[in-house]
């Protein structure tokens, strides 16, 4: 693939299918279309003893949604989605918000405001509706339509990626791979079709592709990337060990397990010395 940027280049997705259900009574939602009052779901009733966000004032302006959502919050969504699945697989129809924030990795109060920014509130002593907290996540990180994706490299990773499925049950759809080995075109990895590099515009178009895939070695990234852009690519999640330049507008998610493996070997390190520390202090403490 790594001729792949070398290579000339060529002169409505569906609604949304998912559905909020069993929503918790005590949470306030904000209309999609409207993106402005907030109001209890399905008519549920006020709660006694708590505050109802829907007779706040302040509370029931206009809030931003999905935007006005911060980038640290954003960087969480994904954590929360993760383990309301296993949850849910699991059969748990509620869950206390100091129970997803241990799975999730963070404290309580942290997970309370971030879902908070979706209009989320949990009944006091009960808890989250799973199913429904699913979807309000889902709806904030864009999930509940079928986005087409675009991987460029067949190579080892490449294959990987395109086998993976998880990618349909999350939101996401491979429209092609594509690579610059001839003798790779035409096979399906997955459901998706492999494809040649030089169809790479007309793939983007014809499909309404807004992610694409870097699985190319580090010196065609860039060209990749330029490519991907110039077709109408605004997302782009790169697994080349290399920086890209992307223009303003262009969002770059970098995966560099290298770089993980070293950040991990950094901590192994540290806890190597520690226990050499103590066991060193110990042995000249019994001398």
């Amino acid at each position: 693939m790594s001729s792949a940027a070398e290579l000339p280049s060529p002169a409505g997705l569906p609604p949304a299918t998912a559905q909020a259900h069993g929503a918790d009574e005590a949470s306030p939602t904000i209309d999609v279309a409207t993106g402005a009052r907030v109001l209890r779901p399905n008519g549920a009733k006020k709660v006694v003893g708590q505050p109802d966000p829907a007779d706040d004032p302040a509370q029931a302006g206009e809030r931003p949604y999905p935007g006005g959502i911060p980038e640290a919050t954003v960087a969480r969504l994904p954590v929360y989605l993760r383990a309301l699945y296993t949850l849910a697989d699991r059969g748990v129809g509620t869950v206390a918000s100091e129970e997803l924030a241990t799975a999730a990795g963070v404290n309580s109060a942290k997970l309370r405001k971030d879902l908070s920014y979706l209009g989320s509130y949990g009944i006091r002593g009960v808890g989250y509706d799973v199913d429904y907290l699913v979807y309000q996540v889902s709806r904030a990180l864009g999930l509940t339509q079928n986005w087409p994706v675009v991987i460029v490299g067949a190579g080892n990773l490449g294959r990987a990626l395109a086998n993976y499925g998880g990618f349909v049950t999350r939101g996401f759809r491979i429209a092609a791979v594509l690579d610059t080995d001839h003798a790779l075109v035409g096979r399906e990895l997955g459901s998706a079709p492999v494809r040649h590099v030089t169809e790479l515009e007309s793939i983007v178009s014809g499909s309404g592709v807004a992610i694409g895939v870097i699985a190319v070695p580090a010196g065609a990234a860039q060209g990749v990337c330029d490519r991907l852009v110039a077709a109408g690519v605004t997302s782009i999640l790169n697994f080349a060990p290399v920086v890209l330049t992307v223009p303003e507008g262009v969002d770059v998610r970098k995966v560099d397990l290298s770089i993980e493996l070293q950040i991990l070997a950094f901590h192994a390190q540290r806890r190597s010395a520690e226990r050499f520390g103590q066991v060193a202090g110990q042995a000249a403490a019994e001398a």
